[in-house]
């Protein structure tokens, strides 16, 4: 059976990408930095290994996340390993086979919206533990926030997403409360 590849972009279509195979994971983010950033009630996103994902296309970026620098879409963020994109920025929908199978931060969920039956949930952000050392781990890929003083602070630089290489602050965790 061949590989299965997904394209997506950003609005305009000047941010282009494709991702090859099967996701690591895929989740629902209640957090609100997702919120506040996706502009929904929660963020749907899946993760890729980084030598999965190709992509075209200048970004704009604050702290760890990027941005078409016309159109304002949210476009993949690269980490040093993995690549987290946005379920909604690919091409093809529905997407078949993305179906989150964990969800952070269930204490922001809105009310009206129902736990995923077979979705792991967590209070916070996903912490595994490494069973050979017995030391949490945080295999999730997380957003550190950035402190802006005022919005002349603000800078916005191109990037270009096929240099893989992330700009800003590497990401720690969301301020997320």
């Amino acid at each position: 059976m061949p590989e299965i590849a997904r394209t997506g972009s950003c609005l305009c279509g000047g941010v282009q990408f494709r991702v090859a195979g099967e996701p690591r994971r895929v989740g629902l983010c209640h957090c609100k930095d997702c919120r506040k950033t996706s502009g929904s009630a929660f963020h749907a996103y899946a993760v890729w290994p980084l030598q999965a994902f190709e992509a075209s296309g200048i970004t704009s970026t604050y702290g760890a996340r990027s941005f078409c620098p016309t159109c304002g879409s949210r476009v993949p963020f690269v980490g040093e390993e993995e690549v987290e994109v946005t379920i909604g920025s690919l091409d093809v929908a529905p997407t078949e086979g993305l179906v989150p199978d964990y969800e952070l931060w269930i204490g922001r969920r809105e009310s009206w919206l129902q736990a995923l039956p077979a979705a792991h949930q967590f209070e916070h952000d996903r912490v595994a533990v490494d069973s050979a050392a017995g030391n949490e781990i945080d295999p999730e890929p997380r957003q550190e926030s950035a402190q802006v003083g005022s919005l002349s602070d603000l800078s916005l630089n191109g990037n270009d997403l096929r240099s893989r290489e992330p700009s800003g602050p590497t990401r720690k965790g969301p301020a997320a409360d």
